[in-house]
């Protein structure tokens, strides 16, 4: 299992949580297992992270939530706005440039 590195952390959940939700609308549990299948364990955002990130995106219009009733229990599902389009592509570009910079870095020979 990787390290996690908290200092890389900000934005990161914002950016994976649209990106999935632009595919379908899913609920918390379905975001949490895509998240960390899809990303083969190396992003595994709990609950603390995952859903004050939800409300949060909610809140500032880039998701819409509704509620279900599945088997007893209410399920919040979450879509992605028109809004949230927008940031997830400006997302996208700004995760790609710095990327490319990091791997630039990496890449680069020690001039020791």
């Amino acid at each position: 299992m990787g390290e996690r590195i908290p200092t890389l952390m900000p934005g990161v959940p914002e950016l994976v949580v649209l990106r999935l939700l632009a595919q379908q609308e899913m609920y918390g549990y379905e975001i949490a297992r895509a998240l960390k299948l899809g990303s083969r364990g190396a992003l595994d955002l709990g609950e603390g992270v995952l859903y004050p990130a939800l409300h949060a995106l909610e809140a500032r219009g880039l998701l819409r939530a509704r509620s279900e009733r599945v088997d007893g229990r209410t399920r919040i599902y979450y879509a992605v706005t028109a809004r949230g389009r927008r940031r997830l592509e400006r997302l996208i570009e700004n995760w790609r440039h710095v990327s490319a910079g990091v791997e630039l870095i990496l890449g680069a020979t020690s001039h020791e």
